[in-house]
């Protein structure tokens, strides 16, 4: 086939591309993708030019002013985006990536021609597509899936499943779908209702430079650090012919720790063994070193030897990535983020590491996908004649790897092992209305299309009808979804809240009894965190375990140790101190623990009370700025982090309102400075502030007598959702919530024969802020 020149196939976006004419792949899919409404799928090797058939179904959307969606892997590749496609910026289209949702800008994004997202922020949006907010994500008109195959991911697949599907059901725009090779691209054009003249299968020989892979054993010992040495030593074995060839090499460790200990180790090995490599004369070269912001890369680039991972600052990472493509790095350590980011391919990548250690599971084989993603990377086109690619595994791995290179991998759904959680997802949004839709749902799952395809591979095999009865009988149940007598079918406040937060529905069952329960701690709080089933598969290490017993003491000791050690640093984040034993997993750890803990605030404002939920608010903010206890309610204000909290605590302010009577020289005096303290202040002014006014409440009542008198509260500050309650000599009498600009309480003075003297007590508490229960008293005394 002749190729095509990319101004004869769209002729208003070739300054769009970097290139002057498609290749032969390309030229193939251009029918397809431009001279049909059609949904595309298409399957080709690595670095075969995917990237180009995404601009062209963009560039189609363009032409007809409609919006594209494109789907990234990754949050880093939705940044890299926006940077590349300034191309199309530069044809007057605008480009928005959306990212965290205080970031997200409405008026941007619904004007946007091309919007940048990741699934999970799509899964995001769609579910909250009826909101202002997030109403712009049903007038897209194309979504672009990048590597596809994520389908098959433990985590991910199941949240682009159900997004896809669920975008289809709302807006029902075109899909075109791009992956890695894979062995069962017509299940994908089944479930997407591609036709066959818009499947595209393409094989190694479409890959821009032949591929020779392989499997190499090392010699296990008994301990693991000592194996990582081994690895690396086989892996720089390999490594070795093509550096000197002048070539480079990529390999791929576990974690970012690792590629630094692996490129400090590598440059002795270099120097030791006399390999000739790096770029020692070229004096802009070790000039442009000297700007990077890390201090061990900035010594190791210079000797031809880089390391590459999320961790790194923009600025660092660029300038590895344009050095490594010039030649200038021949050895290069990363993580697997690479491989499904840039497009950076070396003629030699080796695996070393085929476990990793994950926060949330323990030490797990690393998928099948990203294996086959990273081996995807060697060969780099218009200077290497072939590409070499080899997992270093141990000995009882080997045919597994051998196998995987030699199949490859068929994608599967992996909704099934999340049915539950995402069929009442669809029923709370109301994108599943009634019993005849959630099989009308199903049916526009991937995971429908493979159990039919593969029935033995699947729990329910044939069943899968039944299977989703049975599902749905199930939360029917447990009180998620309720049915009415026209087979209707909606979520509760529970079934809500779960999918809200995107929550284990164990754990939402967890958190529904917790807030029946009276008086809870914040012990309480942090336990039925720790003890969620999201973090069912933490592991304590053995030398963690300690350290978790040094923070926790005795709390928690019901716990597995997994769990434990979830408290401990759930415990340590409070305290703004974690042990440095379990550093490594804290940050994921207290990410998912701050998740947690705004649902369950949700949960205690729902289902118990505003005290309770208030509670809950204290507790995430502490595990969020590791603040004490007394000075939580500074991180209400805007503008105070942990670090100005921390300041203003030491010179004893420690409530927003210190902060009001402090005014602005005080708050100068305290270490801020002049403009900081008065933005802080105008802040503290607008925070709730109650006022209690008691009245003519008496000071004696007789016995037997009884009086009803009132209580006025008013709010200083802004309004605000907020809890009121009265109580006497402990016990409750009233309870009540309101929107707090002003209030009046009924109080009952009652002249109880069994005491001398009543305490009443107003306590006003609010779900939303982490101030601290603004409380005052009154004492009554009986008299005979």
């Amino acid at each position: 086939m002749t190729r095509v020149d990319v101004s004869e196939a769209v002729p208003g976006f070739a300054e769009a591309f970097p290139f002057e004419r498609f290749n032969r792949m390309q030229t193939e899919t251009l029918p397809a993708l431009l001279d049909s409404d059609e949904n595309v799928v298409v399957s080709a090797p690595t670095a075969s030019g995917k990237t180009a058939l995404a601009e062209l179904a963009i560039a189609k959307t363009l032409s007809e002013d409609g919006t594209a969606l494109f789907l990234a892997p990754l949050r880093a590749l939705t940044n890299e985006k926006e940077s590349e496609w300034e191309r199309f910026e530069q044809l007057g289209y605008s480009v928005y990536v959306v990212t965290g949702e205080r970031d997200l800008n409405p008026r941007r994004a619904e004007r946007a021609d091309i919007l940048v997202m990741t699934p999970e922020k799509a899964d995001s949006a769609t579910r909250k597509h009826d909101t202002p907010r997030y109403s712009f994500i049903t007038d897209v008109d194309c979504v672009v899936i990048d590597e596809v195959h994520l389908l098959d991911s433990d985590r991910r697949g199941a949240v682009l499943e159900v997004t896809i599907s669920r975008m289809r059901r709302l807006c029902d725009p075109r899909i075109v779908a791009l992956s890695a090779t894979m062995p069962n691209v017509a299940d994908v054009a089944e479930w997407l209702d591609a036709p066959p003249e818009c499947t595209f299968e393409y094989g190694d020989d479409y890959r821009p430079v032949p591929l020779h892979a392989g499997v190499e054993t090392y010699a296990h010992g008994e301990n693991s650090f000592a194996d990582k040495y081994r690895r690396l030593y086989r892996a720089l074995d390999l490594a070795q012919p093509h550096i000197e060839d002048g070539g480079q090499a990529l390999v791929f460790v576990s974690s970012r720790q690792d590629t630094v200990r692996a490129a400090e180790k590598a440059r002795d090995v270099v120097a030791e063994r006399d390999i000739e490599m790096g770029a020692r004369g070229e004096y802009d070269f070790h000039s442009a070193a000297k700007e990077l912001k890390n201090d061990t890369l900035r010594r190791s680039v210079v000797d031809g030897v880089a390391f590459h991972h999320a961790g790194l600052s923009r600025e660092d990472k660029n300038a590895v990535e344009k050095w490594f493509r010039e030649g200038k790095i021949q050895l290069l350590f990363s993580t697997s983020t690479l491989a499904w980011g840039v497009n950076l391919p070396a003629r030699c990548v080796v695996i070393r590491d085929t476990k990793i250690h994950d926060p949330l599971e323990g030490e797990v084989d690393m998928s099948p996908l990203d294996v086959l993603q990273m081996l995807g990377r060697a060969g780099r086109p218009g200077y290497d004649d072939a590409g070499y690619a080899y997992v270093v595994c141990d000995g009882a791995d080997r045919e597994k790897y051998r196998k995987l290179l030699q199949e490859g991998k068929e994608i599967e759904s992996r909704l099934a092992e999340e049915l539950d959680a995402h069929l009442n997802a669809e029923i709370s949004l109301g994108t599943v209305r009634a019993l005849d839709d959630v099989m009308d749902w199903l049916e526009t799952t991937f995971y429908y299309v493979r159990a039919q395809s593969a029935p033995d591979d699947y729990p329910s095999g044939g069943r899968l009808r039944e299977r989703v009865r049975e599902t749905l009988s199930g939360l029917v149940d447990a009180g998620f979804i309720e049915t009415d007598e026209n087979l209707g079918v909606e979520g509760t406040p529970l079934g809500r809240l779960a999918s809200k937060f995107y929550m284990r529905l164990e754990t939402a069952e967890a958190f529904h009894a917790l807030a029946r329960e009276d008086d809870l701690s914040e012990s309480d709080i942090c336990l039925a965190v720790a003890d969620a089933a999201e973090f069912d598969s933490v592991s304590a290490r053995r030398a963690e375990r300690d350290a978790v017993r040094a923070v926790l003491g005795d709390e928690g000791s019901h716990l597995d140790p997994g769990n434990r050690k979830v408290l401990a640093i759930v415990r340590g984040a409070m305290r703004g101190t974690t042990p440095g034993e379990l550093s490594s997993d804290a940050w994921v750890i207290k990410q998912n623990a701050l998740r947690l803990l705004a649902a369950l605030r949700a949960f205690l404002e729902q289902f118990a009370h505003p005290r309770a939920a208030n509670l809950a608010r204290r507790v995430e903010a502490r595990v969020d700025h590791g603040i004490s206890s007394d000075a939580v309610g500074l991180t209400a204000i805007d503008g105070i982090g942990a670090g100005r909290a921390h300041k203003l605590a030491k010179e004893g302010i420690e409530t927003p309102a210190a902060v009001r009577a402090a005014g602005v020289e005080g708050l100068v005096d305290a270490g801020l400075s002049e403009g900081v303290a008065a933005r802080v202040l105008e802040h503290a002014r607008a925070l709730p502030a109650p006022e209690i006014e008691w009245g003519a409440f008496p000071t004696s009542v007789a016995t037997g007598a009884n009086d009803m008198r009132e209580v006025d509260i008013e709010n200083a500050g802004d309004g605000a959702k907020a809890g009121i309650r009265v109580t006497v000599n402990g016990v409750e009498m009233t309870a009540t919530s309101a929107y707090l600009g002003e209030a009046t309480v009924p109080v009952g003075v009652f002249g109880s024969p069994t005491t001398d003297e009543l305490e009443y007590r107003v306590e006003v508490t609010f779900p939303d802020y982490p101030l601290l229960p603004h409380t005052e008293s009154r004492t009554v005394r009986v008299e005979s």
